[in-house]
Protein backbone atom coordinates (compact mmCIF):
# COMPACT_ATOMS: atom_id res chain seq x y z
CA UNK A 1 0.00 0.00 0.00
CA UNK A 2 1.17 3.35 -1.26
CA UNK A 3 1.32 6.27 1.63
CA UNK A 4 -0.11 9.56 0.59
CA UNK A 5 2.96 11.40 1.55
CA UNK A 6 4.90 9.12 -0.95
CA UNK A 7 2.77 10.08 -3.83
CA UNK A 8 2.64 13.76 -3.02
CA UNK A 9 6.54 13.60 -3.89
CA UNK A 10 6.20 12.48 -7.29
CA UNK A 11 6.54 14.88 -9.77
CA UNK A 12 3.69 15.84 -12.41
CA UNK A 13 3.81 17.52 -15.58
CA UNK A 14 1.82 20.30 -14.14
CA UNK A 15 3.90 20.90 -10.97
CA UNK A 16 5.89 24.11 -11.07
CA UNK A 17 9.46 23.67 -11.97
CA UNK A 18 11.19 24.83 -8.80
CA UNK A 19 12.76 27.90 -9.20
CA UNK A 20 10.64 29.26 -12.04
CA UNK A 21 8.91 32.27 -11.75
CA UNK A 22 5.17 32.69 -12.51
CA UNK A 23 4.83 33.67 -16.07
CA UNK A 24 7.69 31.47 -17.06
CA UNK A 25 5.56 28.65 -15.63
CA UNK A 26 2.41 29.50 -17.15
CA UNK A 27 4.30 29.97 -20.64
CA UNK A 28 5.76 26.48 -21.03
CA UNK A 29 2.20 25.78 -20.32
CA UNK A 30 1.32 27.47 -23.72
CA UNK A 31 1.45 25.90 -27.03
CA UNK A 32 1.13 27.97 -29.91
CA UNK A 33 -0.11 27.52 -33.67
CA UNK A 34 2.83 29.66 -34.88
CA UNK A 35 5.34 27.14 -33.38
CA UNK A 36 3.55 24.02 -34.59
CA UNK A 37 4.55 22.22 -37.78
CA UNK A 38 2.75 19.52 -39.19
CA UNK A 39 5.02 16.27 -38.84
CA UNK A 40 4.53 14.17 -42.14
CA UNK A 41 6.51 11.51 -40.54
CA UNK A 42 4.72 10.23 -37.62
CA UNK A 43 2.86 8.10 -39.83
CA UNK A 44 5.31 7.86 -42.69
CA UNK A 45 5.56 3.97 -42.33
CA UNK A 46 1.73 4.00 -43.09
CA UNK A 47 2.22 6.39 -46.15
CA UNK A 48 5.26 4.16 -47.26
CA UNK A 49 3.01 1.05 -47.90
CA UNK A 50 0.10 2.91 -49.72
CA UNK A 51 0.46 6.68 -49.83
CA UNK A 52 -3.65 7.03 -49.04
CA UNK A 53 -2.31 6.71 -45.83
CA UNK A 54 -0.23 9.92 -45.96
CA UNK A 55 -1.52 12.19 -43.11
CA UNK A 56 -0.12 14.81 -40.61
CA UNK A 57 0.04 15.18 -37.03
CA UNK A 58 0.43 18.50 -35.69
CA UNK A 59 1.53 17.66 -31.29
CA UNK A 60 0.16 20.09 -28.66
CA UNK A 61 -0.40 17.72 -25.86
CA UNK A 62 2.35 14.87 -25.49
CA UNK A 63 2.85 12.54 -28.46
CA UNK A 64 -0.22 10.93 -28.95
CA UNK A 65 -0.45 7.40 -30.29
CA UNK A 66 1.59 7.55 -33.18
CA UNK A 67 4.88 6.18 -31.93
CA UNK A 68 7.10 9.80 -31.88
CA UNK A 69 8.91 8.96 -28.61
CA UNK A 70 9.56 13.05 -27.51
CA UNK A 71 8.05 16.09 -28.69
CA UNK A 72 10.23 18.88 -26.61
CA UNK A 73 7.69 21.49 -28.40
CA UNK A 74 4.73 20.11 -26.57
CA UNK A 75 2.87 20.58 -22.98
CA UNK A 76 3.22 17.37 -20.93
CA UNK A 77 0.30 15.92 -19.57
CA UNK A 78 -0.58 13.21 -16.86
CA UNK A 79 -4.26 11.98 -18.28
CA UNK A 80 -4.33 12.56 -22.01
CA UNK A 81 -2.88 14.19 -25.43
CA UNK A 82 -3.89 16.31 -27.91
CA UNK A 83 -3.22 17.05 -31.43
CA UNK A 84 -4.86 18.12 -34.75
CA UNK A 85 -4.39 15.84 -38.14
CA UNK A 86 -4.75 16.91 -41.48
CA UNK A 87 -6.44 13.97 -44.13
CA UNK A 88 -5.89 15.16 -47.09
CA UNK A 89 -8.71 14.35 -49.93
CA UNK A 90 -8.89 10.68 -51.07
CA UNK A 91 -7.02 9.86 -48.09
CA UNK A 92 -7.35 7.79 -44.85
CA UNK A 93 -6.54 6.70 -41.65
CA UNK A 94 -6.21 3.01 -41.85
CA UNK A 95 -8.19 0.87 -39.15
CA UNK A 96 -6.83 1.03 -36.04
CA UNK A 97 -7.53 -0.43 -32.58
CA UNK A 98 -6.34 1.41 -28.89
CA UNK A 99 -6.73 -1.36 -26.04
CA UNK A 100 -5.99 0.69 -23.32
CA UNK A 101 -8.00 4.24 -23.78
CA UNK A 102 -10.43 6.23 -25.54
CA UNK A 103 -9.81 8.01 -28.75
CA UNK A 104 -11.42 11.33 -29.71
CA UNK A 105 -11.90 13.03 -32.85
CA UNK A 106 -13.22 16.60 -33.47
CA UNK A 107 -13.85 17.30 -37.21
CA UNK A 108 -13.02 21.29 -37.56
CA UNK A 109 -13.52 21.07 -41.31
CA UNK A 110 -14.38 18.70 -44.11
CA UNK A 111 -16.08 15.80 -44.71
CA UNK A 112 -15.05 12.31 -43.05
CA UNK A 113 -16.60 9.00 -43.44
CA UNK A 114 -15.71 7.15 -40.14
CA UNK A 115 -15.88 3.56 -39.56
CA UNK A 116 -16.42 1.68 -36.41
CA UNK A 117 -16.32 -1.95 -35.81
CA UNK A 118 -16.04 -4.62 -32.89
CA UNK A 119 -16.60 -8.61 -33.06
CA UNK A 120 -18.18 -8.52 -36.15
CA UNK A 121 -20.63 -5.46 -35.78
CA UNK A 122 -20.35 -2.61 -38.00
CA UNK A 123 -21.18 1.33 -37.43
CA UNK A 124 -20.97 4.10 -40.56
CA UNK A 125 -21.75 7.43 -40.69
CA UNK A 126 -20.30 10.92 -41.99
CA UNK A 127 -18.73 13.42 -39.65
CA UNK A 128 -18.55 17.08 -40.86
CA UNK A 129 -17.76 20.98 -39.22
CA UNK A 130 -17.61 20.43 -35.54
CA UNK A 131 -18.77 16.81 -35.42
CA UNK A 132 -17.24 15.17 -32.54
CA UNK A 133 -17.13 10.86 -31.96
CA UNK A 134 -15.86 9.18 -28.86
CA UNK A 135 -14.23 5.83 -29.88
CA UNK A 136 -13.88 3.41 -26.86
CA UNK A 137 -11.08 1.20 -26.17
CA UNK A 138 -11.42 -2.05 -27.85
CA UNK A 139 -13.22 -0.41 -30.86
CA UNK A 140 -11.72 -0.43 -34.34
CA UNK A 141 -11.46 3.06 -36.02
CA UNK A 142 -10.95 4.14 -39.53
CA UNK A 143 -11.66 7.42 -41.05
CA UNK A 144 -11.96 8.35 -44.93
CA UNK A 145 -11.62 11.98 -46.29
CA UNK A 146 -14.86 11.95 -48.27
CA UNK A 147 -14.73 15.32 -49.02
CA UNK A 148 -13.25 17.45 -51.68
CA UNK A 149 -10.20 19.26 -49.76
CA UNK A 150 -8.02 18.19 -46.63
CA UNK A 151 -9.75 17.62 -43.68
CA UNK A 152 -8.87 19.24 -40.42
CA UNK A 153 -9.46 17.59 -37.04
CA UNK A 154 -8.66 17.01 -33.64
CA UNK A 155 -7.47 14.19 -32.20
CA UNK A 156 -7.35 13.18 -28.04
CA UNK A 157 -6.33 10.23 -26.45
CA UNK A 158 -7.21 9.35 -22.67
CA UNK A 159 -3.26 8.59 -21.44
CA UNK A 160 -0.23 10.55 -21.16
CA UNK A 161 1.29 7.56 -23.24
CA UNK A 162 -0.81 5.48 -24.67
CA UNK A 163 -0.05 1.69 -26.11
CA UNK A 164 1.05 2.08 -30.05
CA UNK A 165 -2.53 0.72 -31.49
CA UNK A 166 -2.86 -2.51 -33.49
CA UNK A 167 -4.36 -2.93 -36.56
CA UNK A 168 -6.69 -5.84 -37.26
CA UNK A 169 -4.82 -8.78 -38.12
CA UNK A 170 -5.65 -9.57 -41.73
CA UNK A 171 -4.96 -6.11 -42.82
CA UNK A 172 -1.41 -5.22 -44.44
CA UNK A 173 -0.21 -3.23 -41.96
CA UNK A 174 -0.29 -5.38 -39.68
CA UNK A 175 2.38 -7.12 -41.09
CA UNK A 176 4.86 -3.99 -40.94
CA UNK A 177 7.47 -3.45 -38.66
CA UNK A 178 7.66 0.01 -37.47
Amino acid sequence: MTDMSEQQQVARSWDRPEGADFETWMNSRVARFSTRKYDWDALKFQADFDPKYGRAQMRYVGTGGTGVAADSNTVPSEHFTFSTMVIPAGHEGPPHLHTDVEEIFFVIRGKLKLVLEKDGERFETILTDRDLVSVPPGVYREEINVGDEDALMCVMLGAKKPITPTYPPEHPLAKIKR
